[in-house]
């Protein structure tokens, strides 16, 4: 017999009450009368609200009053219902010319929007162009649109202790993964069979899919730093380079590092001593009172002064958290100058990857810490000594 259904959420009521109460008061300090939300990170983030349908069209809609109205498609009536504190859903028909927009002019105009400034959670990628044109014709008249893009986003990147929990989770599986990657990057394994067994690692301790496709590679294609179809075997003589992650409940922890098969290069040696020590620098940066600027200064200058000033890249990491495909990925990212000033509970991925084109070589090392006002705690931990497998 199928269970009753009721409410699943990962975090209490009033924890959720809570922040929707500082979104409103957010809200008030913009002018705003109410938001649409399309980031499913927002909708988790703010309700519990967890499905995948944001590929289609779908809005959250949050007043200064405390309204709180999906508009969906009739599939995720049950899902909504399920996973998440909204009550009030109205479904748009998905007829093949059915107009969405529509229909959320007909919910706001339900809650007394008509004439007043309504802000839109326009960078998200539920709301493509093509849509976001629709909404922009359709409430041209009808109310006055405002980017409110980083609203919820800026709210969210400092964490509660529920939320550490779950990327401290996410970071005890993640350290899993990585004793299996170093363990099966041998000479003649098939790449795939280790991401394989690295993701039925988070499958078994109920975590859920990362967000990022990893990119993984070894031989020559261990130089890309992004996702490409078709795998190889390792050499008895190679790099394979990782960069993977985990989700606990969404919040994901990530890492990188490179296992090196046969004699390492010496050049691979000077590689990594310079990556440590530029991921020393930073975590050392990572603190309350410091800006996010100062961590990628602290990792420009260690690839400098370790000989290696050609090599940095323009960003060195990101902040995390509770994110959706396609992406784990979120601003701010790791800059040159970037203000941001770190305040406690922020969580930051720090990779450190470099490239030799010329000799065909690569390094990288990366791992994902929590700020606090002293040294930051460190959730994932990539290896301090070079990993070395031979036959």
């Amino acid at each position: 017999m199928a269970e009753t259904l009721v409410e699943q959420l990962h975090f209490s009521k009033d924890e959720l009450m809570a922040r929707l109460a500082q979104t409103r008061k957010t809200l008030v300090a913009r002018g705003l009368d109410g938001i649409l939300l399309f980031r499913q990170e927002s909708m988790y983030y703010l309700s519990g609200y967890d499905t995948d349908g944001f590929v289609l069209f779908q809005t959250l809609f949050l007043g200064v009053d405390g309204q709180l109205t999906l508009v969906t498609r009739s599939a995720d009536r049950v899902q909504a219902a399920y996973t998440s504190i909204i009550q009030d859903v109205r479904i748009w028909v998905d007829s093949g010319s059915q107009n969405p927009a529509t229909d959320v002019k007909n919910m706001l105009d339900s809650h007394g929007i008509r004439g007043k400034k309504l802000g839109v959670e326009y960078d998200a990628y539920g709301l493509s162009a093509k849509r976001g044109k629709m909404l922009d014709q359709e409430l041209a008249d009808f109310c006055q649109l405002s980017d409110a893009s980083d609203l919820v986003r800026l709210q969210r990147i400092r964490k509660s202790p529920a939320e550490l929990e779950y990327m401290r989770e996410a970071g005890r599986i993640c350290d899993a993964m990585r004793d299996e990657a170093i363990r099966l990057s041998v000479p003649g394994a098939f790449e795939g069979d280790i991401r394989g067994a690295m993701h039925a690692i988070n499958w078994s301790r109920d975590g859920d899919p990362p967000a990022h496709v990893w990119p993984m590679g070894s031989g020559p294609s261990a130089l890309l730093v992004r996702y490409k179809a078709g795998g190889r075997h390792i050499s008895n003589s190679d790099q394979m380079f990782h960069e993977f992650g985990a989700s606990y409940r969404h919040y994901h922890a990530a890492m990188t590092l490179t296992v090196i098969t046969g004699k390492p290069d010496s050049l691979h040696t000077e590689m990594f001593s310079v990556c440590r020590a530029a991921l020393e620098a930073c975590e050392e940066k990572l603190r309350a009172g410091n800006t996010v600027g100062q961590i990628f200064e602290a990792h420009r200058q260690a690839f400098i002064t370790g000989g290696f000033a050609d090599s940095y890249l323009n960003v060195c990491g990101y902040t995390m958290g509770a994110m959706y495909p396609p992406t784990w990925m979120e601003d701010p990212l790791i800059r040159e100058a970037d203000p941001m000033v770190l305040e406690p509970n922020m969580v930051f991925f720090m990779h450190m990857l470099m490239v030799n084109r010329e000799r065909g070589l690569m390094m990288s090392l990366g791992e994902q810490a929590i700020v606090t006002n002293e040294a930051c705690e460190i959730t994932t931990h990539a290896p301090r000594t070079l990993p070395v497998n031979n036959l």
